[in-house]
């Protein structure tokens, strides 16, 4: 028989607050078009996309996400000093290490939590969520931040047309804690290697270094591989998702999808068969895509405008780089 006392954690975890910060820049099409042969019309029509934000020399991934990261702890009626870890998703932090996460934890004020940084892309928001759920339910932490951040900007090539015009910079982040109730459905994820040439990095930071080629390293896709990836696949895990959960999609308030693609999202509400009353997020049509930033970011919005409410059933499906997924029910803060 095992010595070892049980975990002392809640029954069940649920979101307690969610913060949201967009760099002050705002940069219209106009602007990417100096670089690109386009327009104004096709970049709209393929993506949705009219304007994006991006951030500035002192708006750094650890400045915005401590931004955010105040607001969401604000908004779960806590103090940093209760915050018991601290999960950061990005691909933009250039630092190989230390974690941000840690410089984070610190300036915020918390009481040495434990800090930790994770790559999963566009699906970073759904992964992060999952780990803080299990440290609450573990009773590893009561109270967890996780953090979706990028600066996209410094990662994009706009001399390319293909992905030029996407990327966004900006940080979202919620504080998971104990509920009585199940408020965090299970999360259906996973990955697809196999495809992982369709979202990539150009070159690796070693074949920059020794200077071969001399371009920086930017973040480059297949486009249309990775939009009927999105659409096909990825209704069909929001669709476990729900099943997993227990519900239907006539019982759910809000589909916050990652901001990747408007006919994306578009696509995924027509496969799923979205009733008319289900609120839709469409933030990228003025953030564009912040990777694992969107989700936070596009939930945040959506309640500050009103178009969701304080106890509103959600699904939220992450998808991207990896190729990799996550999707889950939540209860909205």
């Amino acid at each position: 028989m095992s010595k070892i006392r049980p975990s002392q954690g809640a029954p069940y975890a649920r979101i307690m607050g969610v913060g949201g910060y967009r760099p002050t820049r705002v940069v219209p099409n106009e602007v990417i078009l100096e670089t690109i042969d386009s327009s104004d019309e096709w970049i709209r029509s393929r993506s949705g996309i009219a304007t994006r934000h991006w951030a500035n020399d002192e708006e750094t991934v650890a400045a915005m996400s401590i931004e955010a990261s105040g607001k969401a702890i604000a908004d779960a009626g806590l103090t940093p000093e209760q915050i018991g870890a601290v999960v950061v998703s990005t691909v933009s932090h250039f630092h190989q290490t230390p974690a941000v996460a840690t410089e984070i934890a610190d300036k915020l004020g918390t009481n040495k939590a434990a800090a930790f940084d994770i790559s999963a892309g566009c699906a970073g928001f759904g992964y992060g969520l999952t780990l803080a759920k299990g440290m609450v339910v573990e009773g590893s932490a009561e109270y967890v931040l996780v953090i979706g951040v990028e600066r996209l900007s410094d990662l994009t090539d706009l001399e390319d047309r293909a992905t030029a015009f996407l990327f966004g910079d900006g940080a979202g982040a919620v504080v998971v804690g104990p509920a009585k109730e199940p408020r965090i459905g299970p999360t259906v994820w996973g990955s697809e290697g196999d495809k992982s040439g369709t979202i990539k990095q150009t070159v690796s930071w070693a074949e920059y270094r020794d200077g071969t080629p001399e371009r920086f390293p930017a973040i480059t896709q297949e486009g249309q591989a990775v939009f009927r990836w999105a659409v096909f696949e990825m209704a069909k895990v929001a669709q476990q998702a729900l099943d997993a959960a227990g519900i239907s999609a006539d019982d759910l308030d809000v589909f916050i999808p990652h901001q990747a693609n408007m006919r994306i999202i578009d696509s995924m509400v027509k496969t799923l068969k979205l009733p008319e009353h289900v609120t839709v997020a469409r933030d990228v049509e003025t953030t564009g895509n912040t990777s694992a930033a969107s989700i936070p970011l596009a939930m945040e919005r959506l309640l500050a405008t009103g178009e969701a409410k304080s106890g509103d059933t959600a699904l939220v499906i992450g998808f991207g780089a990896g190729l990799v997924y996550a999707a889950t029910v939540v209860t909205l803060p």
